[in-house]
């Protein structure tokens, strides 16, 4: 694996150097568009409708739409100047009981392993929280956004940061119409924590396994055993048609000159009648 960033885990006056790394991956089978008629890979062009054509990445500017139709444009300059959490710092702020922070709030996981030197200190931190049974509320910027995030301990083993969301990004549900008591015998409730004990089991991660994506990887291979494979053009192949395109240019416009002196020939003029009277014109090129 390699890491994300090079930073440091600080409390009080305890600094702890670490590296971050990606604790999770998704596996979904990833899916290319092509272009029915060639197979060719689509290719999302960042599009000015107005201008009507493709832009430079030094056209584009960032802007927050604040009504419909309505923007106001952020600079570089513009966000260098708000004040923003230290880079590559994970600032601790309080020590809580895992059992009070809500599942709702966990976004993505992140392995800390110490840097050299740093072992003592990162076994010391790790020892602490596992004995008191606490996690760390933090502050920390990954590829620049600040996010809240939870420290704690792994498998008895790591230290695991938990990117958050904020309070204001998880939703109430209020508005959600939901029965404050319904009513329910005390049978049908009886055979519900039945079968809830009879289905009960140890979390074992490893034995659940998507259906689908392991349909969806046999179906791909037996179409690449079955030979049912499409290709894309060449590269080269658009070289090969803009040459003879050159090809048929240059040969158009000799045939349009005379063998003699090399001057375009002129085309034949035809007369035709506008309000009774012979008028000259040019004769339309041949179909």
């Amino acid at each position: 694996m390699r890491p994300l960033w090079n930073g440091t885990i600080t409390f009080g006056l305890v600094v702890i150097p670490v590296r971050l790394y990606a604790a999770t991956e998704r596996k979904n089978v990833s899916f290319r568009l092509l272009h029915k008629e060639c197979n060719t890979p689509v290719r999302y062009m960042k599009w000015c409708p107005n201008c009507e054509r493709d832009l430079r990445q030094d056209e584009i500017v960032k802007a927050y739409e604040y009504q419909k139709g309505e923007h106001v444009v952020i600079t570089e300059e513009d966000m260098e100047a708000i004040p923003g959490p230290s880079a590559h710092v994970i600032e601790i702020l309080d020590f809580v009981s895992l059992n009070d922070v809500d599942p709702v709030y966990y976004e993505k996981s992140f392995f800390l392993e110490p840097r050299e030197g740093a072992e003592k200190a990162y076994s010391l931190l790790f020892g602490a929280m596992r004995d008191q049974g606490k996690v760390a509320l933090a502050k920390v910027a990954i590829r620049a956004k600040e996010t809240l995030a939870i420290v704690r301990t792994y498998r008895d083993k790591f230290i695991l940061l938990e990117t958050m969301f904020w309070a204001d990004e998880v939703r109430s549900g209020d508005e959600l119409r939901i029965p404050e008591e319904a009513e329910i015998g005390d049978r049908e409730f009886s055979m519900a924590k039945t079968l809830i004990e009879t289905l009960s089991a140890e979390f074992e991660p490893a034995k659940y396994r998507s259906r689908q994506r392991e349909a969806v990887s046999e179906l791909i291979q037996k179409k690449i055993q079955g030979r049912e494979v499409v290709r894309q053009p060449q590269a080269g192949a658009q070289v090969i048609d803009l040459m003879e395109a050159l090809r048929r240019s240059v040969e158009k416009a000799k045939s349009e000159k005379t063998p003699a002196t090399g001057e375009a020939v002129k085309k034949p003029r035809r007369r035709r009648k506008v309000s009774g009277e012979d008028v000259e014109s040019a004769a339309p090129p041949p179909p």
